[in-house]
């Protein structure tokens, strides 16, 4: 029998996109058609692109399933293997590709995809962070990823990740302008997540030759988070499950939450520098460390420690934690300003006017016993944990970009998103009370808060792994309790633990700590949820900076790690899951 191997150019890819399926998603042969008896003819197998070949294709809009003008591969690259060990990166073709607008004044969708040579017929999508603005890195690890085992492309996965659809300025994942055109904020607030996903799973079948990707996952934390409950939420059918690390999944009702934290910290006297911030940790450590049974430099029952812990009458060596009469008198205590700043943060933020998504309140922080940015540490995490949490500098005006992430992030979306005012004064704004833009805020919050409805993918079998650290001062862990409380409110807990878990991380703050640097194999979890039907169970979490080494069972919530009273304090084995 003769095979006959056809070329496929560029111009070839919408025919071989209509006669995957008419050939079964093989490749390498050739069908017999049987014409009269006694004869066979042959037609031409449908076979697998190669890298070289993807430069140049065109992506039809028909492709994706929400309105594009179409896009385009922009480069495809044949990349060797490199590395060892964990950090292997195998032999793998890196497309970069955009997808291109309906409104032509509108960026376009940068994405990326690494299709490894040796594939294991499943694909990953990464999420981004922040407003996003580029693309994360493909062939990384997800995010709090273990290091001690393959990269999700290490594995075999197609793993593909975008920009969310506009390319960031110097502000960087802080860069709030893009959301001056409607469509690229609509793209921020989701819709990039459908159209590249389903841009990147056409490039996938023919770089394979398939019909079929066998399984699908999305991994992201904080926007990335997000990003992964609204895909499984939107698009169901598309997904199998997800990995979201501490969710900004409430984004709008987040950063007016934020918002409250901005000005409570802009008030006269009310920043607290680096001594202070660590004057306070050291307070509450000693007040809530041994709450979980052992003073092992870890709060686990953090509930606890915001029940029991009050700055106003803490003392820390035997010393009042407030300064005499409330007056700044230096660092070795907190003036009263900066309590009430600090107790404003720990509270809710409440809505005084009606988001269209529902949502009336963001919780408080868990600021008792979280890493505020205590720059004096030498740790080599500290100035990302510094960053995220209340940089170096007092949200003023102009904002400056050393203030705290959240000062600088909520500036440029009230800026851009809220009044469409460059010179507006983004202190002003009250979160709780916004006036004559409560109309545009609640319109947004259609677009940035995903909706509590899991119903549909829980059907289709999907499974859903969420984290977060107990000391976030970015994105409330408290806000993703209540995401989980509302899941089992709407399905009942036995539903809900068919398909999804919950777990917080005890000195974890915002994606980086220098107490506890939180490690997790939840990509091996899921696969084996998904794929081999086994439940996750005896799972742990691990450490690489705090204690390097040191292991934490993660505990279904609202359990906590609590010390058998015997062994290793940096053993999991040592600590049983608690209420």
């Amino acid at each position: 029998m003769n095979t006959w191997r056809i070329a496929q150019p560029a111009g070839w890819i919408a025919l071989a996109a209509l006669g995957l399926s008419a050939c079964g998603g093989g490749g390498g042969g050739s069908t017999p058609v049987a014409s009269d008896p006694g004869t066979t003819t042959t037609t031409p197998a449908v076979l697998p692109l190669t890298c070289a070949q993807l430069a140049g294709t065109a992506i039809p809009a028909s492709s994706i399933g929400l309105p594009t003008s179409g896009g385009a591969v922009t480069s495809a690259t044949l990349v060797a293997a490199s590395g060892t060990g964990a950090s292997a990166v195998p032999e793998h073709c890196l497309v970069n590709a955009s997808i291109s607008p309906v409104d032509k004044t509108a960026p376009n969708i940068q994405f990326r995809v690494a299709l490894p040579t040796n594939w294991n017929s499943k694909a990953l999508m990464l999420g981004g962070g922040g407003f996003d603005g580029s693309i994360p890195n493909v062939t990384g690890n997800v995010p709090n990823g273990p290091t001690d085992k393959a990269t999700p492309l290490g594995r075999g996965y197609v793993t593909f990740a975008s920009d969310s659809g506009h390319q960031a300025n110097a502000f960087g994942s802080q860069d709030g302008s893009f959301a001056l055109n409607d469509e690229a904020a609509r793209n921020f607030g989701g819709d990039a997540i459908k159209k590249t996903r389903d841009a990147a799973m056409y490039l996938a079948k023919l770089r394979y030759a398939v019909d079929k990707v066998q399984k699908a996952y999305f991994a992201g934390g904080s926007t990335g988070g997000r990003e992964a409950l609204a895909a499984v939420t939107r698009w169901p059918a598309d997904w199998d499950g997800a990995i979201s690390w501490y969710p900004a999944w409430n984004d709008a009702a987040a950063l007016l939450g934020g918002q409250r934290m901005n000005r409570a910290l802009a008030q006269p006297g009310a920043y607290p520098n680096t001594a202070k911030r660590q004057l306070l940790y050291n307070a509450v450590m000693a007040a809530c460390d041994g709450l979980d049974g052992v003073n092992d430099g870890l709060i686990s029952n953090q509930n606890r420690c915001n029940a029991v812990f009050n700055p106003t009458t803490a003392t820390y060596n035997g010393n009042p934690l407030r300064c005499a009469n409330g007056a700044d008198t230096g660092d070795t205590c907190l003036s009263d300003a900066q309590i009430t700043a600090l107790k404003t943060i720990n509270t809710d933020t409440r809505f005084n006017f009606s988001l269209a998504s529902g949502e009336n309140h963001y919780p408080g922080y868990n600021v008792w016993g979280a890493d505020l940015g205590i720059t004096t540490n030498p740790s080599p995490v500290q100035p990302t944990v510094t960053f995220l949490a209340f940089g170096t500098s007092q949200p003023v005006m102009p904002m400056p970009r050393t203030a705290p992430y959240v000062s600088v992030l909520l500036d440029q979306w009230i800026k851009s998103s809220v009044t469409k005012d460059a010179n507006f004064d983004s202190l002003s704004f009250d979160p709780e009370n916004p006036g004559p833009y409560a109309g545009r805020i609640s319109e947004l919050s259609t677009q940035l808060d995903t909706r509590v409805d899991l119903a549909p993918f829980a059907a289709k079998g999907g499974k859903l792994l969420m984290a977060h650290g107990t000391v976030d001062v970015l994105v409330s862990t408290r806000a993703t309790e209540e995401y989980y409380q509302r899941l089992q409110s709407q399905m009942g807990p036995s539903e809900v633990d068919k398909f999804a878990r919950y777990y917080e991380v005890p000195g974890l703050g915002h994606a980086a700590s220098t107490v506890f640097n939180a490690t997790w194999d939840s990509l091996t979890a899921l696969e084996n949820w998904s794929e081999k039907s086994t439940s996750p169970s005896s799972q742990v979490v691990a450490d690489t900076v705090g204690v390097p080494g040191r292991t934490r069972p993660l505990c279904d919530y609202p359990k906590w790690p609590k010390y058998n009273g015997t062994g290793d304090v940096n053993s999991a084995a040592s600590f049983t899951c608690s209420n």
